[in-house]
């Protein structure tokens, strides 16, 4: 997009000639007579450079910067006078001008300070964003809900948080283990120790125990030099064991030692070391069912399964999904320089009635994409539909199933007619068109219905709403 410029100057003549120069150069342009006229101008538009005269009537240049200034009025202030000094050319870069240029000047002079001006704000605002990431990095992902079924995971969590107990988070993939594991480290007395993750499935068995316990020089081929393993780095801290229930049958013998003496011994070594870690697990698996296979110790599941939390799916926390959405969007708005969108209420209905499978980071990768490819800065259901899908055929089919439709349709079979199964049909039907016309509104849905708020999330859960 061309920059915007303010040109004031009490010559009309340089004026318009400075707005030639710029406009065939690609810029839009503005003009004030004086800084008085620009104050207003100015408080009704946004510039990205203010080119201004030194000396004018009414309101010279060095009082329109002052004003610039202690207002926070955003543009890049560049000064332009024939009859400026060093003195006064010093003073104005003192109250914030970035530049100076002397009358009369070359049209190249202008656009070259015009040019490294831009330059300086784009290395400028990448230096901003680079900054706040590394501070997101350095602190950790905030846990974000409203919904009641998660603020009790929460309000556990807090009770738990300061005590070195064994946790088990469990929950589908996507719902957001990893953020409670980080809540409980990072909100409790261990805040100042190191967090250390590790994906039990993402790491082939060979590799697992020396990344976990460690090895010496020596103990296998690759094994170069000693090497502490990832409990040893967690050591007063916490140690994330994600997706535990993946880790193989020998590496669980030797984790359960691990939780009972509070000792490790490296692959290779012959010497124990104490290391003093708060166990947090996670698993997207049933546990007890892996148990009753053989595929899990039972007493490995019992020293992990002191405190368990468990974190709902997306489709389980209907508050959730609009509240999130929101947030997802407006921040990969921001993180890729788009003016902010919102979702109108029929894209709203529409996301509240997907099953999000993925969970919440099916929901966070969908934003990304609406943030990028949305067209307008209202993404409306259709325009929903479309992004959903560049996910893939199947992502598309189920945002088209997502999306409510205008009628009712129920199919009943001639030789086999389920009432039951036809009244559940016409409920559920009734309930996401309910909210589809009600924009997502859980209690206007209600009344629309003609029945209880708390009925109605009772039936939403009963149909998986």
């Amino acid at each position: 997009m061309a920059d915007h410029i303010l040109v004031v100057d009490d010559e009309a003549s340089l004026r318009d000639a400075v707005g030639r120069i710029l406009t065939a150069e690609g810029y839009e342009v503005r003009h004030a007579g004086d800084g008085r006229e620009a104050l207003e101008i100015l408080g009704s538009e946004r510039f990205d450079f203010i080119l201004c005269d030194l000396r004018m009537p009414v309101m010279g240049g060095l009082d329109l910067l002052r004003e610039v200034t202690a207002k926070g009025i955003p543009g890049t202030m560049i000064m332009m006078s024939a009859f400026g000094t060093v003195d006064t050319a010093i003073e104005a870069m003192k109250l914030g001008a970035y530049d100076y240029v002397s009358k009369p000047f070359m049209s190249d002079e202008i656009l070259l300070t015009l040019r490294k001006a831009s330059e300086r704000e784009r290395l400028r605002n990448e230096n901003e964003y680079l900054r706040s990431e590394i501070e997101k990095v350095a602190r950790p992902e905030e846990l974000l809900y409203v919904d009641s079924a998660m603020e009790e995971v929460v309000r556990m969590a807090e009770k738990v948080k300061d005590y070195d107990a064994t946790v088990l988070v469990t929950g589908e993939s996507g719902t957001g283990k990893e953020l409670v594991a980080r809540h409980l480290h990072f909100g409790g007395r261990r805040r100042e120790r190191p967090f250390v993750a590790i994906n039990c499935g993402a790491i082939p068995e060979t590799l697992l125990e020396s990344e976990l316990f460690g090895h010496r020089k020596g103990a296998f081929t690759e094994a170069k030099r000693d090497r502490a393993g990832l409990i040893e780095e967690a050591d007063r801290g916490t140690l994330f064991l994600d997706e535990i229930g993946e880790l193989p049958l020998s590496l669980q013998s030797k984790l359960l030692r691990f939780l009972q003496d509070g000792e490790i011994r490296r692959l290779g070594d012959t010497e124990t070391r104490r290391v003093n870690v708060r166990l947090v697990a996670a698993t997207a698996r049933d546990l007890e069912e892996e148990v009753t296979g053989g595929r899990f110790r039972e007493d490995l599941f019992y020293r992990l399964n002191v405190i368990r939390l468990h974190v709902p799916p997306l489709r389980e926390r209907p508050a959730d999904i609009p509240f999130l959405s929101r947030h997802f969007l407006a921040h990969y708005c921001g993180k890729y320089g788009k003016g902010q969108m919102r979702l109108s209420e029929e894209a709203q209905a529409a996301l509240g009635a997907h099953e999000w499978r993925g969970n919440v980071r099916e929901l966070k990768n969908l934003m990304e994409r609406c943030a990028l490819l949305a067209a307008g800065r209202e993404i409306s259901r259709d325009g929903l539909v479309a992004v959903w899908k560049v996910a893939g055929p199947g992502a598309g089919a189920r945002a088209q199933e997502a999306t409510p439709s205008h009628g009712i349709r129920i199919t009943v079979s001639p030789e086999r007619p389920d009432l039951k199964g036809a009244v559940r049909e016409l409920e559920r039907q009734l309930i996401r068109m309910a909210l589809e016309r009600t924009g997502g509104s859980r209690p206007k849905a209600a009344e629309l219905l003609g029945i209880s708020h708390p009925a109605l999330l009772y039936k939403a859960r009963e149909h998986g709403i």
